[in-house]
C-alpha cells in the first residue's frame, strides 16, 4: 500500500453550490427558512403527539420517531451549510467531517426503517383490521421501534469507522455540500474495492428491501382497498394511508432520481440539488402531511390551543 506523504488530515474543503457565486443570499436565506420550519413542524409533531392521548396510537408513535429522526437528519447537514453560505469558510475538520457521516447516515437510515414500519401498520391496519390491536401492541411497537434506531446506528457506525481509516492523498476537496460515505470513498487515495462492494450490498439490504417490503404493503393496501364495496369506508380507510404515502414518495422520489441518472461530470450542481432536496425539503414537508391532510393532528392542535386559552 502507498501511504501519503502526510498522513495527518486536518480538515477537507467543501464544494458546495460553488456556481451559484451570484446567488448566495438567496441560498443563505433559503437554507435558514427549510431548516426552521423542519425543526419547528417536527418538534410541534412530536409535542402535540405528547401532548394529546388521543393521539397514542402506533401510527403516532412512529410518526413521533420520525419526527425526531428528521430533526436530526436536518441538523446533520445544513447548520455547517449555512455557516459556509454565511462565512464563505468552506473548511471542515476531519473529525467534524467524521462525526457529520455518522449523524446523516444514521438518521438517514433510520428515517428508511422507520417509513417500512410505518406502511407495515398501515397494511395491518387496512388488510387484518381485526388483529390490529393484538399485533401492533404497544410491546410490538416498542420493539420495532427500537430495532429501527439501534441497527441505524450499528450500520452508522460500521460506515463511519470504514471512512475515518482511508487516506486522502490526491485531493481533500469534496464536491458535495456535506460528508457522506460514497462521495469520500470516491476522494480516496486507498483501495476501495472492497468498501465498494459492501455498500452495493448494504444498499440492498438496507435501502432496497425496506422500498421493497413498503410497496408491496401498499400493493396489498390498495388491493383491499378496492374491495371494499362501500365508498365512505373506502374513502376513510384510504384517507388514513394517504399521509404516509404522500411521505414515503417525497423521500424515495429524489433518492432514485438521483441514484438512477446517468453520472456526468456536468452535473454536480443538479446533484447537489436533488440532494439538498431529500436532505431538508422532505423533512420540512413532512408536518405538513401529516398536520394540513390529518384530521387527528388538526383536532389535536385545536384542543391544545383552547386548552391554552381557557387556562390564561
Amino acid at each position: 500500500m502507498n501511504y501519503c506523504e502526510n498522513g495527518t488530515i486536518t480538515d477537507f474543503q467543501i464544494l458546495d453550490f460553488s456556481n451559484f457565486e451570484t446567488g448566495h443570499i438567496l441560498l443563505t436565506v433559503g437554507i435558514i427558512i427549510m431548516y426552521l420550519m423542519a425543526i419547528l413542524g417536527n418538534l410541534m409533531i412530536t409535542m402535540v403527539i405528547g401532548l394529546v392521548p388521543n393521539l397514542h396510537t402506533p401510527m403516532y408513535f412512529f410518526l413521533c420517531n420520525l419526527s425526531v429522526v428528521d430533526v436530526i437528519y436536518v441538523s446533520s447537514s445544513l447548520p455547517k451549510l449555512l455557516s459556509i453560505t454565511i462565512t464563505q469558510d468552506n473548511r471542515i475538520s476531519f473529525a467534524g467531517c467524521i462525526s457529520q457521516l455518522f449523524f446523516f447516515t444514521f438518521s438517514g437510515t433510520c428515517d428508511i426503517f422507520v417509513l417500512t414500519s410505518m406502511a407495515g401498520d398501515r397494511y395491518v391496519a387496512i388488510c387484518r383490521p381485526l388483529q390490529y390491536t393484538l399485533i401492533m401492541n404497544r410491546r410490538v411497537c416498542g420493539a420495532m421501534s427500537a430495532l429501527c434506531w439501534t441497527v441505524s446506528a450499528v450500520n452508522s457506525l460500521l460506515l463511519t469507522l470504514l471512512t475515518s481509516v482511508l487516506e486522502f492523498c490526491n485531493s481533500h476537496e469534496i464536491s458535495h455540500f456535506f460528508c457522506e460515505f460514497k462521495t469520500m470513498t470516491a476522494l480516496s487515495s486507498s483501495d476501495t474495492t472492497i468498501r465498494k462492494i459492501f455498500i452495493f450490498v448494504e444498499d440492498i439490504i438496507i435501502a432496497f428491501v425496506p422500498f421493497s417490503l413498503t410497496v408491496a404493503s401498499y400493493v396489498q393496501i390498495i388491493s383491499t382497498i378496492l374491495k371494499i364495496r362501500l365508498s365512505e369506508t373506502r374513502l376513510k380507510a384510504f384517507s388514513s394511508c394517504t399521509s404516509h404515502l404522500t411521505t414515503v414518495i417525497l423521500f424515495y422520489g429524489p433518492i432514485l432520481i438521483l441514484y438512477m441518472k446517468p453520472e456526468s461530470e456536468y452535473s454536480k450542481e443538479l446533484d447537489n440539488l436533488f440532494s439538498l432536496l431529500y436532505v431538508a425539503v422532505v423533512p420540512m414537508l413532512n408536518p405538513f402531511v401529516y398536520s394540513l391532510r390529518n384530521k387527528d393532528v388538526l383536532d389535536a392542535v385545536r384542543k391544545i390551543n383552547a386548552r391554552n386559552i381557557f387556562s390564561t
